[in-house]
């Protein structure tokens, strides 16, 4: 190899390098670990995270003090641990066993505002603080979880938090700028670094609730405008975040909450219409997004989950799908499975 093709393997090699340290690393082979030297700033650490010793010994199981829950907006389980987001209670629940009656559920977060997800690699648990634009790093130690750190200036209205294995990176999704706030833990730590921001200047100003990677694209649910800005689902590239396609959405699901894909069909919560009325809050599947808009797809809300709520976000946890909702008291929390394309064991879990 001559001396020209060595130094353009290097930069090559340099280059690959700096896109594994960022925000995603490569959609068809695992991001190398994060070694906590390129990034844009560190975690904030908290007074428990400052003595973690000293906080577990302290620390004192608190119950939930409320019998029912206020606009749940996630439910997980990571571990052995069920999570559930409490939003307007500003609280993330956590207990052994799911079916434990709400009062009996541990409290793990009480200092978000309005907090909507939880995602966790298995080490860090990261909560989106929505109201307060930051997000909440806990780790697990003996049995309790203790806020150890904090990172703050999270764009407008941090919503939506999810950790991709492959790329090794939290992203956190900026509901009102168009942004994506890329997270990574440096190896055999648990100290969380702000490594890259990325913009996507079709959704600036656009109230997006949330994003679904699905190999190399990332899928962003269509939001409403202010301006009026036609209704669309957005798909880009995980990497650069590039738009690569836009959807157009008829304008009765513009406000969607998620875009699950389940089987060989997408499953899509929608919170509002164009002009941000619930009236119009439903649970939709269809083969294609390409065919909302030509009305190819099927309502299954009133059908399956009684209807008459707004349904947010749906999980899974092994082989059952997990739905939360709010506006109904009685109905809050479903489970539910799909086999065949075939909705089956609808149960209302809270």
């Amino acid at each position: 190899m001559n001396k020209r093709k060595i130094s353009l393997f290097l930069t090559v090699a340099m280059l690959l390098g700096t896109i594994l340290t960022g925000c995603a690393g490569s959609a068809t082979k695992k991001a190398a670990p994060f070694d906590g030297k390129e990034y844009i700033r560190e975690s904030e650490l908290t007074s428990q995270g400052e003595d973690i010793d000293k906080a577990v010994a302290e620390y004192q199981p608190e119950k939930n003090y409320d019998t029912r829950l206020s606009v749940p907006t996630y439910i997980t389980r990571i571990d052995d641990v069920w999570f559930i987001v409490d939003c307007y209670h500003n609280r993330v629940l956590y207990t052994k066993e799911l079916g434990t009656p709400i009062d009996q559920w541990n409290i793990m977060c009480n200092q978000a505002f309005y907090p909507h997800t939880i995602a966790s690699d298995g080490t860090v648990y990261l909560i989106d603080d929505t109201e307060q634009n930051r997000v909440l790093v806990y780790e697990k130690h003996d049995d309790v979880f203790i806020n150890t750190q904090a990172i703050y200036d999270i764009g407008s209205r941090p919503h939506y938090c999810v950790y991709d294995e492959l790329s090794d990176t939290f992203y956190v999704w900026s509901s009102g700028t168009g942004e994506m706030y890329c997270l990574r833990r440096e190896v055999d730590s648990g100290r969380i670094y702000l490594t890259d921001v990325k913009k996507v200047d079709a959704l600036t100003d656009i109230y997006v609730r949330s994003f679904t990677i699905i190999g190399d694209e990332v899928y962003f649910a269509s939001g409403v405008s202010p301006t009026g800005a036609r209704p669309q689902i957005l798909v880009c590239d995980l990497s650069s975040f590039d738009v690569k396609r836009t959807i157009e959405v008829p304008d009765e699901m513009a406000g969607m909450v998620q875009i699950m894909p389940i089987g060989n069909m997408f499953y899509i919560t929608v919170s509002t219409d164009i002009t941000g009325n619930q009236d119009y809050a439903t649970i939709i599947r269809t083969k294609s997004l390409e065919d909302l808009s030509k009305g190819q797809y099927e309502d299954i809300y009133a059908q399956y989950f009684v209807g008459g709520g707004t349904p947010y976000n749906i999980s899974k946890v092994d082989d059952t799908y997990y739905l939360t909702e709010h506006r109904l008291k009685d109905h809050q929390i479903w489970s539910f499975k799909v086999e065949s394309g075939e909705i089956t064991e609808v149960t209302s879990v809270y």
